[in-house]
């Protein structure tokens, strides 16, 4: 018996990298799911993948900063499963395109926005209904340590994780009574974004060389149990929390 059987979730970014990660941990602790992201042959292997181990999973292809399609990705849940429970706000856009401060366009800045912490927010605004009407959800959402540490050359990034916290904390105080919590986890694992160019390569490096547990960790060993527990009844006294699943690269607290 896993920790998540009869719930429903919908995962965002769920093609690759942490999204994957979870959406693999989330099925073996008895999940349904719903899968979210924009590559549709990222979604169709993942999906397999799932199908063929015996778990259910329903993928959508979704562009996070089309509202029209984050919409379909809720009705979905409701179509196939007739619930909401649990929303992993993984998919972030905007990595590969980033500048110093005195680079960073508008342009920029709005793209990270878009498909950042206001895709987060539509996505939380359009399954609260479904979680209010049950007393009971599990929002998830994704920030950065970077957002806290404001390291040279990630602007918008930093801007637009530094945003989602603030989401998190507000529906926290908002929607607690309601029996939904919301927090927050800051990763820093090893993804193929890190391979999108030459700030986030020389990033990776720097955090494999000062890592305090000596390497990087993966987003099924390492990331996915602390969103899959996140996502659990258990974490139901945790509400407005961020979480660094990053090997003590940065403290919190």
């Amino acid at each position: 018996m896993g920790i998540l059987d009869g719930r429903v979730a919908i995962l965002t970014g769920a093609a690759g990298g942490i999204g994957r990660g979870c959406a693999r941990r989330f099925a073996e602790e008895g999940a349904s799911l719903i899968l979210a992201d924009i590559s549709s042959d990222g979604l169709k292997g993942i999906t397999e993948e799932l199908d063929s181990a015996g778990f259910q999973a329903v993928p959508v292809v979704c562009d996070v900063a089309q509202e029209a399609q984050i919409d379909e990705v809720v009705n979905t849940a409701i179509r196939e499963f007739g619930r909401i429970d649990i929303l992993a706000n993984i998919a972030q856009g905007g990595i590969a395109d980033m500048e110093y401060l005195a680079e960073t366009s508008a342009s920029q800045l709005l793209d990270a926005y878009t498909t950042g912490p206001l895709q987060s927010m539509l996505f939380m605004q359009k399954c609260l209904p479904h979680m209010k009407e049950r007393g009971y959800g599990r929002i998830i959402n994704t920030a950065s340590h970077l957002a806290l540490r404001g390291d040279p050359g990630f602007a918008a990034y930093e801007m637009a994780k530094g945003a989602i916290m603030a989401l998190t904390r507000t529906a926290s105080q908002e929607w607690g009574r309601l029996g939904i919590v919301t927090n927050t986890f800051l990763p820093v694992i090893r993804t193929p974004a890190y391979d999108l160019g030459e700030q986030l390569k020389a990033a990776a490096e720097m955090i494999e060389a000062s890592n305090p547990t000596g390497r990087f960790g993966t987003a099924y060993e390492d990331c996915a149990p602390v969103v899959a527990f996140l996502a659990s009844e258990s974490s139901g006294y945790l509400n407005g929390q961020a979480i660094g699943v990053d090997g003590g690269l940065t403290l919190i607290a």
